[in-house]
């Protein structure tokens, strides 16, 4: 049996997160305050959803009845989950990211990189995301648009609202991210000092 030696630490060192990299700057921090703030409280969504997919199972299975509401709102809770979610990993730099090439890149081109990923691609795709979901929600909520299934939940703009708000706190999390960057690249922003030597 052929034995392999793993050296996690230059593992670690390629995988290590780049948010560390760059300066922190005052908007920056605030708009990365916004959205760590909805990121730490939306995280209690996944243990009301654990048990609530539980309560249904035994609802179902022991007292042999249902609710579809209560099935709706499983799959609402897992929206809104993953949308707040979104935002959180941008400022902490865990989304899924193809860093084949850039990881053999200086830090100057990978920081050129992430402000023309974020100013090209981002930003874009996050405004044409908005611009197709507003009116999308404000029909819903015109209409008074509720569940299709009969006892399922009312005032289903309230879920489709939730692409609004996740989409514009990823804006945040974007521009945060640009800032420290342009910090970075050339001192505009001006840094902030890091914690502990202020």
């Amino acid at each position: 049996m052929a034995e392999y030696n793993v050296d996690l630490d230059r593992i670690e060192e390629v995988v290590v997160h780049r948010t560390a990299a760059y300066p922190r700057t005052k908007v920056s921090d605030l708009f990365e305050g916004i959205v760590e703030f909805f990121g730490k409280y939306s995280s209690y969504i996944w243990v009301v959803l654990m048990l609530l997919i539980v309560g249904n199972v035994v609802m179902r299975y022991l007292l042999g009845t249902n609710f579809i509401a209560l099935e709706e709102l499983q799959w609402h809770l897992f929206a809104i989950g993953f949308m707040l979610a979104l935002s959180y990993c941008i400022v902490h730099d865990d989304h899924v990211r193809v860093d084949v090439l850039a990881e053999n890149l200086s830090r100057r081109k990978r920081a050129v990189i992430e402000i023309l990923g974020i100013t090209l691609f981002f930003l874009p795709f996050c405004g044409f995301i908005l611009t197709y979901a507003w009116p999308f929600v404000m029909r819903a909520y015109e209409i008074g648009e509720v569940s299709a299934a009969p006892g399922g939940l009312p005032a289903r703009w309230l879920i489709k609202s939730v692409i609004l708000f996740a989409f514009g706190l990823m804006i945040l999390a974007a521009i945060a991210r640009l800032l420290r960057v342009l910090s970075f690249l050339c001192g505009w922003p001006r840094p902030r000092p890091e914690r502990g030597s202020e």
